[in-house]
């Protein structure tokens, strides 16, 4: 007897989910996959697809939600040329902190692709990245071994992520991790838009010698929903751009490394506390 196309397997899987979810409500991922006797990845994959009648989210098989109409959503292309320069400033600044042999990870977003960029380009380096534009740069440099985590791809975000990518980077060494962060809150820390983001990122931080952060001047005092670190966790704070006298008040006591128009060469000076 043949066996049924990859549209017709997923769409028996979506129906059996769909009774186990009627029946217990919402159901863990790995239950859900035991029940199927696929892998998790297979019931992340089946959906993500656009029509799928479940969603996945936080581990578990749960009802669609509907989004909100009128709230913002961080997309990479929408995001692209917003403060440009005041990113390509903090990423110079942050390059500067790299050196010959050094294990990186380099995060997602539009301001780490000017990292990328930045980085010196003849000197060797290992890179960690899970996102498809910052792989696209590094996949360049002639002396660079890039290991990009995979897994679901996000095409908001350009990224990817499973289990296994994060279980991958947590047993890496890293000597410094450059995290980019939607906002920055002198009380309520670094967080960022994509929820899905979030455990790569920690993964990171736990793993690195050396955590940096770096955001152009617009991030300052903007709290976004998905909670990433407090700013005790970062060895330092790099920002690109002019902060406001407000902006440098709400931070007083926090040491800010800021690159501008007229000091993105200076020498690194301020280090934010451990």
């Amino acid at each position: 007897m043949p066996k049924p196309s990859g549209t017709a397997a997923r769409a028996a899987r979506w129906a059996r989910l769909q009774q186990l979810h009627a029946r217990h409500g919402a159901l863990p991922l790995a239950e859900a996959a035991a029940a199927l006797q696929v892998s998790a990845m297979t019931i992340r994959r089946d959906l993500a697809v656009a029509d799928a009648p479940l969603a996945c989210l936080g581990g578990y098989v749960v009802a669609p939600l509907a989004a909100p109409p009128r709230t913002p959503h961080y997309t990479l292309e929408a995001e692209r040329d917003q403060h440009a320069e005041t990113k390509r400033l903090a990423c110079r600044r942050a390059a500067q902190l790299v050196q010959a042999g050094d294990s990186l990870f380099i995060d997602c977003g539009t301001t780490m692709v000017h990292l990328a960029e930045a980085l010196p380009p003849d000197i060797p380096l290992n890179v960690v990245c899970y996102s498809l534009n910052i792989a696209s740069v590094l996949s360049r440099r002639p002396h660079t071994q890039l290991m990009l985590l995979g897994g679901l791809y996000h095409p908001s975000a350009a990224t990817f992520t499973s289990d296994e990518g994060l279980t991958y980077l947590q047993r890496l060494g890293v000597n410094k991790a450059f995290i980019s962060a939607a906002g920055v809150h002198a009380a309520r820390g670094a967080s960022c838009a994509n929820f899905h983001e979030v455990p790569i990122k920690r993964a990171a931080i736990d793993s690195a010698a050396e955590t940096i952060l770096v955001v152009d001047d617009s991030k300052l005092g903007q709290l976004r929903p998905a909670f990433i670190a407090p700013l005790q966790r970062f060895s330092r704070i790099i920002v690109g751009g002019a902060p406001t006298a407000a902006a440098r008040a709400a931070f007083k006591g926090i040491a800010l490394d800021v690159a501008g128009a007229r000091s993105s060469s200076a020498p690194l000076r301020r280090k934010a506390t451990a």
